[in-house]
């Protein structure tokens, strides 16, 4: 059975195994997400669920989304992402999932946006090889030449080209981390190792897509 799960990053912490080892987690709130909307072959042409978590004040809501909310028979929530599970009839508009439908040992696919790091240079963002760092060098830290790519008139770069820019603050997958423990009381989910995103940011949780890959 496919499942997701939507939640948001605490942080970073460490537990004890009974055998005595350290394992870094990463901690995540999911508490109750609410179904929104399922859609169908019939209806949309592919079967989806939508769901919501996360609070939010009704007076924030634009009237699309609180027409589509109030739609569902739920209260506004502020975090909304759709996912194409292979069962999703068995959703219902209006059921709350928690954190329990994970169990411990279970492999997931953690999806989040990545810290976002502002305008860097190409041995940050790439990391390129810095020049030489003596006095007669002029090219300590740049990226140096581009290549000779002529297109009719002049030169040009292509596209996608490695060269300083914005770094950070993309959609990012980390597969295959590890369901440590699942807190159902607190609503909370300990996930072995890092995942994207900084602290409070909204993450998605599904059973990894590569369950027998070595």
């Amino acid at each position: 059975m496919s499942k997701a799960i939507l939640g948001r990053k605490l942080g970073m912490t460490q537990i004890f195994t009974e055998e005595g080892k350290v394992v870094p987690v990463t901690v995540v709130e999911s508490g109750n997400n609410i179904v929104i909307q399922n859609k169908t072959v019939e209806n949309d042409g592919y079967n989806a669920v939508q769901l919501g978590f996360g609070e939010v004040k009704e007076h924030k809501v634009n009237k699309p989304m609180k027409g589509h909310f109030d739609k569902a028979g739920v209260k506004p929530v502020k975090f909304i992402r759709e996912m194409r599970l292979q069962d999703a009839s068995e959703y219902k508009v209006g059921d709350s999932i928690g954190v329990d439908i994970f169990s411990e040992g279970e492999l997931v696919d953690v999806t989040g946006t990545s810290k976002g790091k502002g305008f860097a240079g190409g041995i940050k963002r790439h990391n390129f090889a810095r020049g030489p760092m003596g006095h007669g060098s002029k090219s300590h830290r740049e990226p140096g030449s581009t290549g000779a790519m002529i297109s009719g008139p002049g030169g040009r770069v292509l596209k996608g080209k490695k060269l300083p820019g914005r770094m950070g603050g993309e959609r990012v997958t980390v597969q295959r981390l590890t369901v440590v423990r699942v807190d159902a009381d607190r609503n909370l989910i300990l996930i072995k190792g890092a995942i994207p995103g900084p602290k409070k940011s909204f993450v998605v949780i599904k059973n990894t897509v590569k369950p027998g890959k070595n």
